[in-house]
């Protein structure tokens, strides 16, 4: 089904409160002749990429405010990690009919700087998509490692962060894994107490031999063992170091690090992933000029 004139294209307000639920108000009012049998329209959120089945699809009825539908994701559900698009579904139409919503007013700055009491972490940011649609991005982490400042030394990048769900014991240590080559992976020590961690990774140790081509490694914190250490008390194979706790869906242009020379005529540069995981690029230096 396509918007017309009679129909506009819907569009919504959102505003995230401080316990992470969504409201959605909608430009929309469908009239009560719009209504079938009493049934009442519906906000869909649709996993993209998911083939259909149970967890595709939440659904959240839409109920009259003045002029305008209003929904609510509360901040207990927990979508499953990925992009949520956003759609209504009017009375007496099926699903495949549903219609893509806009993106209006977006109110997310009680998301900054959240500091989550469980060691489940639970986040949802409505987003503008490239297209112009209004989506969701849904992180569900249990443990999580909360990325924070990354700072440059003689030494290498430094990292600071939080630990939720889990604890640093013996052994605990950080890898950078080579996206694509398991069997590669790069080990420094981690430290820290009370829900704090750091470490130091020497860029230089990513580098072996020429570099031709764009490499990625991707952070991982190992926690290693100790009482108490990892969900239930079961060890923790890995905790991907990320940065969700804010109001930012996508950080791959938002924030932008300084790269350095690291020889072998290549260039490490911080990076986040569209995903908000912290990373390492390795690429080749650019030329010198003049």
């Amino acid at each position: 089904m396509t918007a017309s004139k009679e129909r506009p294209t819907p569009r919504a307000d959102c505003t995230v409160g401080a316990d992470g639920r969504i409201v959605f108000d909608l430009d929309l009012d469908l009239g009560s002749d719009r209504y079938q049998d009493g049934e009442a329209p519906e906000l869909l959120l649709r996993r993209r990429g998911a083939e259909g089945g149970d967890g595709t699809t939440v659904r959240l009825p839409l109920s009259r405010l003045g002029g305008r539908l209003r929904a609510v994701l509360p901040g207990t559900a927990e979508p499953a990690e990925g992009r949520w698009d956003v759609y209504v579904r009017e009375p007496g139409t099926n699903d495949g009919e549903a219609v893509a919503v806009e993106p209006g007013i977006r109110d997310v700055r009680l998301l900054m700087d959240r500091t989550p009491d469980a060691g489940r972490i639970a986040v949802s940011i409505p987003y503008p998509t490239a297209d112009g649609r209004l989506a969701v991005r849904c992180w569900l982490r249990a443990p999580h490692a909360e990325a924070g400042p990354v700072t440059f030394g003689r030494d290498g990048m430094t990292v600071e962060g939080a630990l939720y769900g889990t604890l640093l014991g013996d052994g605990a240590r950080v890898e950078a894994r080579r996206a694509g080559a398991p069997d590669r992976t790069c080990r420094v020590p981690v430290t820290g107490e009370a829900g704090a961690f750091s470490f130091t990774l020497p860029l230089d140790r990513l580098v072996t031999g020429p570099v031709t081509e764009r490499r990625l490694w991707t952070l991982w914190l190992v926690p290693g063992t100790a009482d108490g250490a990892g969900t239930g008390g079961k060890p923790v194979d890995g905790v991907r170091i990320s940065r969700i706790l804010d109001d930012v869906w996508d950080r791959r242009n938002s924030f932008v690090y300084p790269g350095c020379d690291v020889g072998e005529g290549a260039r490490a540069v911080p990076c986040y992933s569209g995903d908000n995981d912290l990373c390492v690029r390795i690429e080749p230096a650019p030329a010198p000029t003049g």
